[in-house]
């Protein structure tokens, strides 16, 4: 298999949320995906790669996943795509989000709303969009299966899974959105999640104590 993804893993803002940059080593085209704040981190990591930034991505539109979008794409140029129409209500609140918070931030309007089963090209890299309420209405989570890689935001973490008692959050629906939605992708599949380390969907189903198999007999 040719190993043309690359990514960096970017804890930004006082929440520890993973902003990610990945790109194609192929063409150095580069997506940002989530960038919450500190945007000093991607941007480096953007020279140091000698990398073009080719599009903004947004899994869900919580203040420390989007609240530096707006100043990035101003900033760069890029276009943001993303996340699903549902979570335009969260982007109308950013503003009072992040004064409350202390964070600094804005509104945005996307260049494109997201839809599940869309596809996204990044180089020679292509993101299939899955879209995956609960945590947010609009959630949306991005896999390559050539790499068998994916960013779910906070839809699904290492041991545990995103909060659902936020405004229009459906705790069945992340339940469903993780073992129908992305449970089906493959064991192998490793993924970013919105805050902690690493996993893969095959270690969450044999252990975390929410959604694995155990739980959910026949």
């Amino acid at each position: 298999m040719s190993q043309t993804l690359a990514y960096r893993i970017l804890p930004v803002t006082p929440f520890a949320q993973n902003c990610s940059v990945v790109w194609c080593q192929e063409t150095k085209l580069a997506a940002v995906i989530d960038p919450g704040g500190d945007l000093h981190k991607p941007l480096e990591v953007l020279k140091n790669e000698q990398l073009e930034l080719d599009k903004i991505l947004i899994t869900h539109a919580h203040l420390d996943h989007a609240g530096g979008t707006a100043e990035l794409a101003r900033t760069t140029g890029a276009p943001i795509i993303g996340p699903h129409k549902e979570d335009q209500f969260w982007i109308d609140m950013l503003p009072d989000q992040c004064r409350q918070f202390g964070f600094k931030g804005e509104a945005f309007a996307p260049d494109q709303w997201l839809e599940g089963g869309e596809s996204i090209a990044l180089g020679t890299l292509n993101f299939k969009v899955i879209h995956c309420p609960g945590h947010t209405p609009g959630h949306v989570v991005f896999f390559e299966k050539h790499h068998q890689f994916a960013a779910v935001g906070d839809v699904l973490f290492q041991g545990s899974i995103g909060r659902s008692d936020f405004p229009r959050g459906n705790h069945q629906q992340l339940i469903d959105s993780i073992r129908q939605g992305l449970f089906p992708l493959g064991d192998a599949v490793q993924f970013i999640p919105g805050h902690g380390p690493m996993s893969t969907f095959g270690a969450e189903r044999k252990t975390n104590a929410f959604v694995a198999d155990s739980l959910f007999p026949g």
